[in-house]
């Protein structure tokens, strides 16, 4: 009777055959969930959104129907991955989908839980209004306590400077996130009866949270102040914010961000202290010959470059544009003496009408050309919608 070959040497002639064919290169290893995240993260850092989002996307799958602790990463990064390019209604549902597995924040962030997606629906929220104002609230709550936690030592295993450090970097967020509910009341939400009344008390809030009162607060400070008509207050805290920051080099963290210098010299101009708005735009206009610098990009978009490079220089550029236009305005406003500077300012702006067609939405000469004007926003609609969607309904679908 011949020998009945076994059910065990036929897995070890499946295994040598997995062996050799991998060998060959033909198959490779799977990745693993850390692996995926930490690839996702260096692809954003290295810009390149769209590659990112896959590997995000390949993580997810991965990791859906594990424990809250290695879902709420994914989710997270899906949803700021999708913010970057440009894809609003993806990121909520992501987000949204880690306030149903974290509802309070009270999941340390290192875990993938804490405030940030309650801050981040703040600002995504389509209807805006008290909508906004409950998600910064719930972002606000998770804040406070992080901080009392860190205040209490009750986070293990970190020594005393990171503790200090974390502590600052939570402060500042929630002083950032008070504010952030007062340009809601500012805006949205103008018309309700205790609107200033809530203003007042959220401003004064934010200015106890820090113990150094950061240029952010002091500038919603100066436009409370400003729409109350209280013009030397908003003189006074608009001094102190570019003071806190003016003298230091551009690298420097305490240096605020594009949007919040652009909106600092807005607020300059309407205090009508012209001199210092020139102080803030000079500093941007060093931004705009660094921006020089960057890789070509013609008007078909094409460059040696990722798509969300191509994107964020091209962003860059108009806002830089918009900055040296305001700088051009005050040039004349004041008669400013420094000519080569004028000269300088105009031939950037030249350039940059030459390399992005154009500024139809800014007419040389016409009088509120600069009321709407919000920083870089005009290049807001330029950021496709995201562009690496060819599976989003299938992960959406997982949600």
């Amino acid at each position: 009777m011949a020998k009945t070959k076994t059910k065990t040497s036929k897995q070890a002639k499946s295994a040598q055959q997995s062996v050799k064919t991998m060998a060959n290169g033909n198959v490779k290893p799977k990745e693993t969930p850390e692996q995926l995240y930490a690839s996702a993260i260096e692809l954003v850092e290295q810009s390149q959104p769209d590659e990112a989002l896959k590997k995000a996307k390949k993580l997810w799958t991965q990791v859906q129907k594990r424990s809250v602790t290695e879902a709420l990463p994914a989710l997270n990064l899906l949803g700021e991955i999708s913010v970057e390019l440009g894809d609003g209604e993806a990121a909520r549902g992501y987000f949204e989908k880690a306030v149903t597995l974290d509802p309070t924040g009270e999941i340390p962030e290192a875990m993938g839980g804490g405030a940030e997606k309650f801050l981040w629906l703040a600002q995504l929220c389509e209807e805006g209004g008290q909508a906004s104002v409950d998600w910064f609230e719930r972002g606000v709550k998770a804040l406070q306590i992080e901080i009392a936690a860190l205040e209490s030592g009750g986070v293990p295993g970190m020594d005393e400077e990171s503790l200090l450090m974390l502590r600052v970097e939570k402060k500042r967020k929630l002083a950032n996130a008070l504010c952030g509910i007062v340009e809601v009341y500012m805006t949205d939400l103008s018309w309700e009866k205790d609107a200033e009344a809530r203003c007042d008390a959220l401003v004064t809030e934010a200015m106890a949270v820090e113990d150094e009162t950061s240029a952010e607060v002091l500038q919603t400070l100066a436009s409370v102040r400003l729409s109350q008509e209280r013009r030397e207050d908003a003189r006074a805290a608009l001094t102190r914010s570019l003071e806190s920051w003016i003298e230091l080099e551009s690298e420097d963290a305490a240096v605020p961000d594009f949007a919040t210098r652009v909106s600092l010299a807005r607020l300059l101009m309407e205090a009508e202290m012209e001199q210092q708005a020139m102080q803030v735009l000079q500093r941007l206009h060093l931004m705009a010959e660094k921006l020089q610098a960057a890789p070509e990009v013609n008007k078909d978009g094409d460059a040696d470059m990722s798509v969300g490079d191509q994107d964020s220089v091209m962003m860059a550029w108009k806002g830089s544009r918009n900055w040296l236009n305001m700088a051009l305005k005050l040039f004349d406003l004041l008669d400013y003496e420094d000519k080569r500077l004028f000269e300088h300012a105009k031939a950037l702006v030249a350039e940059l009408d030459e390399r992005l067609g154009p500024d139809e939405t800014r007419p040389e000469g016409e009088d509120g050309a600069w009321e709407e004007w919000d920083g870089i926003a005009d290049g807001d609609e330029d950021v496709e919608d995201g562009s690496a969607n060819g599976d989003e309904d299938e992960v959406m679908q997982d949600l």
